[in-house]
């Protein structure tokens, strides 16, 4: 389908990332494989940058409006660990919370509304924010991609193809991101 109807495929796509993340659906780590795995790396982590980026403003914009107070209360204490961050550097901030994972994509999504951290800022910052973790899952789905198509037996040795070593590399950085970031933190001054 995606070979035929490209642009077809790649709305859908971008259409269906975009409701998961505004409706907090668990799945954004196998949609994002599934975009690689279905439009290659670059275009798949592009697609996936725009429907996620789209998403997380759908529900920024929820939380700022009415709706707000009740997705208040599900941010719970993790608001105010967010606070005094937000408060100094609101880009920075986003930047750092969007490239290493140390709360959930969710929680990222709202706080910044509450804490009246401009839309322009918001979607700048997510958007440049996923970028790197996004490429590296689609990578990751890009290299399953060449697995099933060499029609190859299943092996390890079919597995570790340039392509999914690249993506098991980035994974393993992309892991250890809060950690150092947390070291750093406590070693700053």
């Amino acid at each position: 389908f995606v070979a035929v109807h490209g642009a077809a495929a790649a709305t859908a796509y971008i259409a269906l990332y975009t409701v998961a993340v505004a409706l907090s659906l668990p799945g954004a780590t196998f949609l994002t494989l599934a975009g690689g795995f279905m439009f290659g790396a670059v275009l798949g982590a592009s697609l996936t940058v725009i429907g996620a980026t789209a998403g997380a403003t759908v529900i920024f914009l929820i939380a700022k409006s009415a709706l707000g107070n009740v997705l208040r209360e599900r941010a719970g204490a993790s608001l105010k660990r967010m606070e005094a961050g937000f408060r100094e550097n609101a880009l920075s901030y986003l930047l750092v919370l969007r490239l290493i994972p140390l709360f959930p994509f969710w929680l990222v999504n709202l706080v910044p509304a509450f804490l009246g951290v401009p839309l322009g800022t918001y979607v700048l910052g997510t958007f440049i924010g996923i970028i790197p973790g996004t490429f590296v899952y689609c990578l990751a789905g890009a290299g399953l991609g060449e697995i099933f198509a060499t029609g190859d037996e299943f092996s390890v040795k079919s597995i570790l193809t340039p392509t999914m070593i690249a993506a098991l590399v980035g994974l393993a950085l992309l892991a250890m991101l809060p950690i150092l970031y947390k070291r750093y933190r406590k070693t700053s001054p």
